[in-house]
């Protein structure tokens, strides 16, 4: 289930918000200038990445005509993929990008935490059927857990993908990391 905690930036034990309605979490969200919505779930199981993409075109037609994203793919984990730790440990760090982060969780799920110039952080455990859009220079961070369990479509801007300015600020070691529930 998607759920919103905000802490204080000096406080990562005792969120001053804590919920799992969606409605809630659209409007703080959307406060700090982060695009969160829901998205019709489709049966992708057995799908590869084609599929996925073909399953959700009209929405992925949709983003790209409003935002100018030029590329497009699909991003999958799972639990027992090799280099699950180095790529784990990759995103954990607080970093910006120069243009937005843009989000659609097919399946499964994965931590979002980001750092208003208020200095509130927003940790959002987005999951299946949420599309997240971080904005261009928030700072942030992302943990998918130390079991992957995911697949998520991205959308850029820049043909080369992912490119990440690592702020350089150990924040993120001091708030809570992705630890999904027991099965």
């Amino acid at each position: 289930m998607t759920r919103l905690r905000v802490f204080a930036a000096d406080d990562g034990a005792n969120p001053v918000l804590d919920t799992s309605d969606p409605t809630w979490i659209g409007d703080a969200l959307k406060k700090i200038g982060v695009r969160y919505e829901r998205w019709p779930l489709r049966d992708t199981q057995g799908a590869d990445a084609g599929g996925v993409l073909v399953a959700y075109a009209p929405e992925i037609d949709k983003l790209k005509a409003e935002a100018g994203y030029q590329s497009v793919d699909v991003i999958s984990l799972a639990p027992d993929h090799p280099d699950r730790a180095a790529l784990r440990e990759k995103f954990l760090s607080e970093h910006r990008h120069s243009e937005d982060e843009v989000r659609f969780f097919v399946a499964g799920e994965g931590l979002f935490t980001l750092r208003t110039d208020d200095d509130r952080v927003h940790a959002i455990l987005c999951t299946a059927g949420d599309l997240i859009s971080v904005p261009a220079g928030m700072r942030h961070w992302f943990d998918m857990g130390p079991e992957p369990s995911f697949t998520a479509i991205r959308l850029f801007e820049n043909p080369d993908g992912w490119v990440a300015k690592f702020t350089g600020d150990a924040i993120a070691d001091r708030f809570p990391r992705h630890e999904p529930a027991a099965a």
